[in-house]
């Protein structure tokens, strides 16, 4: 049975901390339609209805069509349903990913958002920045952005992407934060910090890439003995474990795993009733220190 402890406030909601990323719904390269309407529309229906209350979500998937099928899914919305999206980005015809991330166009990308979802209200926004982004005024400016769409109703929180401790912390002085959505899993720590100084402000920390960013990342986890050890021990899969782990190290941690598919969607679901013990969370930490 899922009690409180299960659950993390991310702007006005408490949401479970297994949430459902949507990216994946979109055909392939995150550029156009589905390849199986159906099964993504049954995707998203099954999510909400294992009890998942946090999608995340973007205008420029697809473009629009991710959003577009949550809303063909899932509206009218139930009320305890957190709808988090992000602006900074946009797709060209021929599916591109290019900047579009000044304060005017974010402030389009959030009306996109709300209008392909049918919404007058999203829980959060974040603001997605390119690698090797400065911490300078331009960011200011960005969060500016956002600010005044929280400040007019638009958003109930602020969020912020890609982003190191440095954009945290000007972030923080700046107004207030309610997640981070970096990369971060077992063969990539390099976020420890924005987990660290997330954990101690009680903000959220949504790591993307749970199962790891590249190939090689995935299949070393999923490989890795200790991790396949632990797995055949609960009866569970290598992916599950390694979701158990991010939600084991930190009570600040939301996950949202994406797929396309419902069997893999369960196994995702499952990995939030699959707890480890304190001493099979440090084995996995320890493991991937020393690689």
């Amino acid at each position: 049975m899922r009690t409180r402890t299960d659950r993390y406030q991310l702007a006005d909601s408490a949401v479970w901390r297994v949430g459902y990323g949507a990216m994946q719904l979109a055909g392939p390269g995150v550029f156009g339609p589905p390849d199986d309407h159906d099964e993504a529309i049954a995707v998203l229906r099954e999510a909400v209805g294992a009890g998942v209350d946090h999608i995340d979500t973007s205008h420029y998937y697809g473009p629009a069509v991710v959003n577009e099928l949550i809303r063909e899914a899932l509206s009218p919305y139930p009320d305890s349903l957190a709808l988090v999206s992000k602006v900074g980005g946009r797709r060209d015809e021929v599916g591109a990913f290019l900047p579009y991330n000044d304060p005017d166009q974010l402030r389009i990308g959030i009306e996109d958002n709300l209008r392909t979802l049918d919404i007058e209200r999203l829980t959060a926004v974040n603001l997605r920045l390119l690698d090797d982004a400065p911490v300078d005024e331009r960011f200011v400016d960005q969060l500016g952005a956002l600010i005044a769409a929280r400040d007019e109703g638009l958003i109930a929180g602020i969020g912020i992407s890609n982003v190191t401790h440095q954009h945290l912390l000007r972030a923080r002085e700046v107004t207030d934060i309610v997640c981070v959505q970096n990369a971060y899993n077992l063969a990539d720590r390099s976020s420890q910090p924005v987990l660290d100084e997330c954990r101690t402000h009680g903000i959220a920390f949504v790591p993307f890439c749970p199962l790891g960013g590249s190939r090689r990342e995935h299949q070393a986890i999923r490989a890795n003995p200790v991790v396949t050890e632990i797995a055949a021990g609960h009866d569970a899969t290598p992916a599950q474990v390694a979701l158990a782990w991010l939600l084991a190290i930190a009570d600040n941690v939301l996950l949202i795993p994406g797929t396309s598919s419902r069997s893999h969607l369960a196994e995702n679901i499952a990995a939030g009733s699959l707890s480890l013990s304190d001493d099979e969370v440090a084995s996995l930490t320890a493991t991937f220190e020393t690689q």
